[in-house]
């Protein structure tokens, strides 16, 4: 499944770089005594290009772990770019139907500095106020391209999360996905060779099936219909090509 994972990543580069030329690019200016990029503008679209690159760049580093054998690590990582989807999702959906209250009070909270006096982190007051994950997919749930009713999209969002969030936290439960083998031991130098790498493999395809489906809500957001049908025509090929063990045909 390697080279189907490469060329989607490739493509969702490609349509990447358009999105990043769309937007006024950051500026590099005084973080203290240091210089940094920003985003002056703090727009949606540019939170989107942001967001859109940790989710590239998730996915090309959890086919690092994957191939590995690093499954705790994958399904960490796999949990947060989840969220980058939803991320995406979320800004998206702002664009297209008009941001609301939430979505301000998300690119805040997105754009604010990490220490408020950067000079000076250990006594730094700052205090990031994160929007609660649970807000923002029950207003992905609301909007009708999320194409299921409200109460099972949010249950399943929900599942998914808390699914991966042993990996993130380290719950015992979790853990123990690394116990045994003959003989019996903990497998710290990866899973490779056990039933975990197969689990993890089904996983890592919807993974970037629904990398591909973000990508192109991203495209309707940025105004870009003939790269959104394009999308749509490659996420078909990508199911078909992938074979019934993964699409589940």
């Amino acid at each position: 499944m390697n080279h189907l994972y490469l060329e989607a990543l490739e493509r969702m580069e490609e349509c990447f770089r358009i999105f990043e030329n769309r937007v006024p690019p950051p500026k590099l200016g005084p973080i203290g005594e240091h210089s940094a990029f920003r985003y002056t503008e703090k727009t949606t679209p540019q939170a989107i290009v942001q967001k859109l690159a940790r989710l590239i760049s998730g996915l090309r580093a959890a086919l690092l772990l994957l191939t590995h054998g690093f499954v705790q690590e994958h399904g960490a990582l796999q949990r947060m770019i989840d969220e980058f989807r939803e991320d995406v999702t979320f800004l998206s959906l702002g664009v297209i139907y008009g941001n609301t209250e939430l979505h301000t009070r998300y690119l805040e909270a997105f754009y604010q500095e990490e220490f408020d006096e950067p000079d000076d982190p250990i006594n730094s007051a700052q205090d990031r106020p994160m929007i609660p994950r649970q807000k923002i997919q029950a207003y992905i749930a609301k909007c009708e391209v999320a194409g299921m009713e409200t109460t099972q999209s949010i249950l399943s969002s929900r599942t998914i999360s808390k699914a991966y969030s042993g990996y993130v936290h380290g719950a015992s439960p979790h853990i123990m996905e690394m116990y045994g083998g003959n003989p019996v031991k903990f497998h710290v130098r990866g899973l490779l060779g056990t039933p975990r790498i197969k689990e993890h493999e089904r996983d890592m395809w919807n993974f970037f099936y629904r990398g591909i489906l973000v990508f192109g809500l991203a495209a309707k957001a940025f105004g870009e219909r003939s790269m959104f049908e394009s999308l749509r025509q490659y996420c078909d090929r990508f199911e078909s090509a992938s074979g019934a063990d993964y699409s589940g045909r």
